[in-house]
């Protein structure tokens, strides 16, 4: 692919619009949401196979985003990544998204792992912050992941990124996100605090949910005997 004419995106009044009238980048995106289907499509069946072997979903959820233009140019600007269709793929992993909302905290890894054992996925990175949380409370495992998508006349090798989360971590991050940017806000410090109360909170829940599924297939399992 051609390389993009940063002096001319430069100096549009709005570049991420200059962007998405670039056919090469256009091109790009396509192969993103491509990438993006393949990996929902691979969840979507997981599910449905666990759904037919253990009459339960582990996912209750799927939902897929592409980075926005003005988003990527913020991001090649801000890590001063180069305006070039290679530059791009090589340097930013984060724009196809997946988000997997999973019912129980295990089943995340369960879902991360099978999704890793098939022949086609190729782990790049992964970072665990339900095992490692952030400061701020925030928990999720990040994958990325590098999928090939098929076309009419080639293949090609595309990174996606996969968050899973149960729904009440997927909860918490929602709202967090939404408050974190809020204009003038005096009391950030105990704002910040009580967040983490709540996440930590969350977290105990998630802990007792799963314990108490534990309790159920433990009777389930006794009475069929």
């Amino acid at each position: 692919m051609n390389p993009l004419d940063f002096s001319r995106i430069k100096d549009e009044a709005h570049p991420e619009d200059f962007l998405s009238e670039m056919k090469p980048f256009g091109d790009l995106m396509m192969y993103y949401r491509c990438a993006m289907m393949e990996v929902e499509t691979k969840f979507k069946v997981l599910n449905e196979q666990f759904s037919t072997q253990y009459n339960r979903n582990p996912i209750e959820s799927i939902k897929t985003r592409l980075k926005k233009p003005a988003s990527i140019i913020e991001k090649i600007k801000r890590k001063n990544i180069g305006f070039s269709m290679k530059a791009i793929e090589e340097n930013m992993f984060d724009i196809a998204g997946v988000r997997v909302i999973c019912s129980f905290q295990e089943d995340i890894y369960t879902m991360a792992d099978l999704l890793l054992q098939q022949d086609d996925i190729i782990l790049v990175e992964k970072k665990d912050y339900i095992a490692h949380p952030k400061d701020n409370g925030y928990r999720s495992l990040h994958l990325i992941v590098d999928v090939p998508i098929f076309l009419s006349n080639e293949k090609r090798h595309m990174k996606v990124e996969v968050q899973l989360r149960t729904i009440a971590m997927d909860f918490w991050a929602s709202l967090e996100h939404k408050l974190r940017y809020k204009k003038h806000i005096n009391n950030s410090e105990e704002i910040a605090d009580k967040l983490k109360h709540v996440a930590d909170v969350i977290t105990e829940m998630d802990c007792e949910m799963q314990d108490i599924r534990h309790m159920i297939e433990f009777i389930d399992d006794n009475t069929e005997s």
